[in-house]
């Protein structure tokens, strides 16, 4: 029976690896000058309840240095003074261009709505997307998000991660869980399987919006219109991926364990809906982890060959290590990788509590 369990654990430990080889392609990929296509670029996003935040990030967008761009700023049914706000920047900034969406019963709090219009809004091709509350870290994020745009790309994923709070570890587990969900979707989309982008840093084309019937096939779904549409439209040929230090986007990260908590409840919800493939490649890996953290706690338990159990817990930690590591220098999280093992069991039990809570109720709103 133990020689069964041992044989068993090092099966599950060579997926385990092999996943994370799989993150190499990532993790020691480097950035490539590519020569700018310059092209004029709608900056899209959309508010609900967010004066406070556009009052705090929206300049940071129109300082950006690019020569022919337009933001269009969606005012998604807020009751605070949203739409205020962004008319007072409008008086200072032509280039910002107001979309004021009512609530209506068939599509009340639905984001991929107010989406819809912005996008009808712009009057440019190329569509750079963006959260309300996020700030690019640099005056160039509209030029290396759009340097991507070479011919046969129509969708650029990017980073975007979370404000850095020191000595808060609720903090650097969001900036962690952020950054290994980062390291997943740009792995796998260099490896010509781009799966999911996250809306914070997102851009493609109206010419592709308009292809897939824009959110047509999961619009009824409160959430996803980032990584379901990015999942239904994205291929080998027509998917990049950036990640260069002035394209990553930083937003506010929530609070309290509570917020986070059903924040990330919504967008596990929308998983359930990806390729068959993605959800096999992604449950499997989570899959794995489980078995692993299982396995390895009932050998050392009943002494089965410990000193190889602890071997192969040392090569796994060492690969993990070097993946974490080399990803945290590219998207600038260096200070949360060292605590990986622990936030990765962490990360297992929040995501089978996740799953049973979605099981009893699904969350109904974007915000």
């Amino acid at each position: 029976m133990g020689t069964l369990l041992l044989g068993i654990f090092i099966i599950v430990s060579l997926v385990n690896l092999l996943y994370f080889f799989s993150f190499f392609s990532f993790a020691t990929t480097n950035n490539k000058n590519k020569l700018h296509p310059e092209v004029a670029v709608s900056v899209i996003i959309c508010a609900k309840n967010e004066s406070e935040n556009l009052k705090n990030f929206l300049p940071a967008i129109l300082e950006q240095d690019y020569p022919d761009f337009e933001v269009i700023v969606i005012n998604d049914a807020s009751t605070d003074d949203t739409l205020e706000i962004i008319e007072e920047f409008q008086k200072i900034d032509p280039r910002i261009q107001v979309v004021d969406v009512q609530n209506n019963e068939a599509f009340w709090a639905n984001k991929k709505y107010a989406l819809t219009l912005g996008i009808k809004k712009a009057r440019n091709k190329h569509l750079l997307f963006t959260d309300a509350d996020c700030a690019p870290q640099s005056k160039n994020w509209i030029s290396e998000m759009s340097r991507n745009f070479q011919p046969g790309n129509s969708i650029v994923l990017g980073y975007g991660g979370y404000f850095q709070h020191t000595g808060s570890i609720l903090n650097k587990l969001i900036r962690f869980e952020t950054l290994l969900t980062a390291i997943q979707y740009f792995s796998y989309a260099k490896l010509g399987s781009p799966y999911m982008g996250v809306g914070r840093n997102l851009a493609y084309t109206s010419t592709q919006f308009y292809e897939m019937k824009g959110f047509a096939s999961h619009l009824h779904l409160r959430s996803g219109d980032d990584d379901l549409f990015v999942n239904e439209a994205s291929t080998a040929e027509n998917t990049s991926i950036c990640f260069h230090p002035d394209s990553i986007t930083r937003s506010v990260p929530k609070n309290s364990f509570s917020d986070w908590f059903h924040q990330k409840r919504r967008h596990v919800s929308v998983a359930g809906h990806y390729k068959t493939k993605h959800k096999v490649l992604l449950g499997s890996f989570y899959i794995f982890r489980v078995l692993f953290w299982v396995l390895f706690a009932l050998l050392l338990i009943f002494e089965i060959q410990p000193q190889i159990v602890l071997g192969i817990l040392g090569l796994k930690l060492v690969t993990e290590a070097f993946v974490y590591i080399k990803a945290g220098r590219k998207l600038k999280e260096n200070d949360v990788v060292w605590l990986f093992p622990f936030f990765d069991l962490f990360l297992i039990f929040m995501q089978m509590a996740i799953f049973i809570a979605n099981l009893i109720s699904k969350p109904r709103h974007w915000k």
